[in-house]
């Protein structure tokens, strides 16, 4: 019984404390998962004489690499939280069979969309904004990053299966390797051997394998809880669509992600040239140093709401969403002051040159105004995905990215030029968090009141 020593009883460990046990594993391995892509970023943008094209053309890549980790979101953060459902309920069963039907959907979407993306790469790539001085270099690293589609799509898929057992520090050990490796091999690929971008995508490649190798051997071992078993790789149309279901609300905010990254770029490419295009590379790689730990604080606190709403355990599901709330909102008004006091030592960790930088200075402090409220959305869009609640968690995904960013990211540069491409993201961010706000006044108290008269009905 090792595990059980191991794993976080998240039925009666105090809240507190279970909270931070859950959240920092997952924050680590969240933002050293974040260093596969931002290490590379800033070798390339200090490669001698071609840094700025390259680091746009690497830009480019973005909404492919975002839309297959999109697709790794729909099974992972969909299939985790119900399998924690299940162990809340005691029904290890269950939980197993839902890995089983994640990871078999994972292998299969990983064949279709490198085939995908390889004939169609190039076409993307021009209607994201490439140039002819900036295609090349995107063609080059996504052509050799898309191989490790498979490894990319299993360890995001299935690392939270990990997390849903209360094993977040063996979660986080499985992106600690390949990130460790991720940044010795980068500027050994990229400058000993001179492979350029081309490095930077072979040391990405290599890094995701063997965190993939890890995640599966960690959910094989007969310690796992939810334990992928042969048996389980079968395809089941109702786990399919059960799973799919909660995980369309972080696929479609994952997805909707990619589409927006295609809109900004397009129009700093139209308003501006080459160097705004870099401007966006720089402000969005900035906000990811801060908006990924808070993802990987509350995937790592979802877990605990899971469980204990299928154990029937709701004043904990209560106390664990109030200090979530509190903790997200300081978190991220504090990511807001850094920022706008110190713009120019986040945009130096990507760029060397003092044009792109003073350019990104002004924009990242207009895009960046809405930041301080956005922990509120987060906390509540993970609330609603950790008991069950798709539909909910899915329209507040696609309100904030959908309804509200794009079509602004569209209209207001016809008025404001490049800055309104800036303004849009802040707009959008205190519009989509304030709804967010509202639903969750209206809703929580009646999702729990629901299920207690559930549970009184089973007894």
């Amino acid at each position: 019984m090792k595990h059980e020593a191991r794993a976080l009883d998240l039925g009666r460990a105090p809240i507190g404390n279970a909270m931070l046990r859950l959240a920092l594993p997952s924050v680590i391995a969240q933002t050293i998962n974040m260093l596969y892509n931002m290490v590379d970023r800033m070798y390339i943008g200090s490669i001698e004489g071609v840094g700025a094209f390259a680091l746009t053309g690497v830009g480019l890549t973005f909404p492919v690499i975002t839309l297959i980790s999109a697709f790794a979101s729909l099974l992972g953060a969909g299939g985790a939280p119900l399998a924690s459902i299940k162990l809340g309920e005691k029904d290890q069963d269950g939980a197993q069979r839902i890995l089983g039907v994640s990871t078999l959907v994972l292998l299969l979407l990983s064949v279709a969309l490198f085939a995908v993306f390889q004939v169609m790469m190039v076409p993307l790539l021009n209607a994201f904004g490439a140039s002819e001085n900036t295609l090349p270099y995107a063609v080059a690293y996504l052509d050799i990053y898309l191989y490790g589609t498979p490894f990319v799509l299993l360890v995001l898929g299935l690392n939270p299966f990990i997390t849903a057992q209360g094993r977040a520090k063996e979660a986080m050990i499985s992106v600690v390797i390949g990130a460790a490796i991720n940044i010795v091999l980068d500027p050994i690929l990229i400058f000993v051997l001179r492979m350029g971008v081309r490095g930077a995508a072979l040391a990405t490649i290599i890094s995701q394998a063997v965190s993939c190798l890890w995640v599966i051997s960690a959910l094989y071992a007969k310690r796992s809880k939810i334990c992928l078993l042969p048996k389980n790789l079968r395809f089941d149309l109702g786990i399919f669509l059960r799973t799919t279901a909660l995980g369309v609300s972080p696929f479609t905010m994952a997805f909707t992600e990619s589409a927006i990254q295609v809109v900004l770029n397009r129009g700093m490419m139209t308003y501006g040239g080459d160097m705004y295009v870099g401007t966006m590379t720089i402000i969005t790689s900035v906000v990811q140093l801060f908006s990924t730990p808070l993802s990987g604080y509350t995937n790592g606190v979802q877990p605990l709401m899971s469980f204990n709403y299928g154990a029937g355990n709701l004043d904990r599901v209560r106390r664990t969403f109030k200090l979530l709330i509190i903790s997200t909102v300081t978190i991220t008004m504090s990511y807001w002051a850094l920022i706008e006091l110190f713009p120019r030592v986040f945009i130096s960790l990507f760029a060397r040159d003092e044009a792109l930088i003073e350019l990104t200075v002004r924009g990242l402090r207009i895009y960046a105004a809405g930041l301080g409220v956005f922990g509120l959305q987060n906390a509540i869009q993970s609330m609603f995905v950790g008991l069950g609640q798709a539909k909910i968690s899915l329209f507040i995904a696609v309100l904030r990215k959908v309804i509200l960013l794009i079509p602004l990211a569209l209209v207001l540069p016809c008025f404001l030029g490049v800055t309104g491409v800036y303004v849009a993201e802040p707009i959008a961010d205190i519009l989509s968090a304030t709804t967010a706000t509202c639903l969750m006044l209206y809703y929580f108290n009646r999702i729990l009141a629901h299920r207690e008269a559930e549970l009184q009905h089973n007894r």
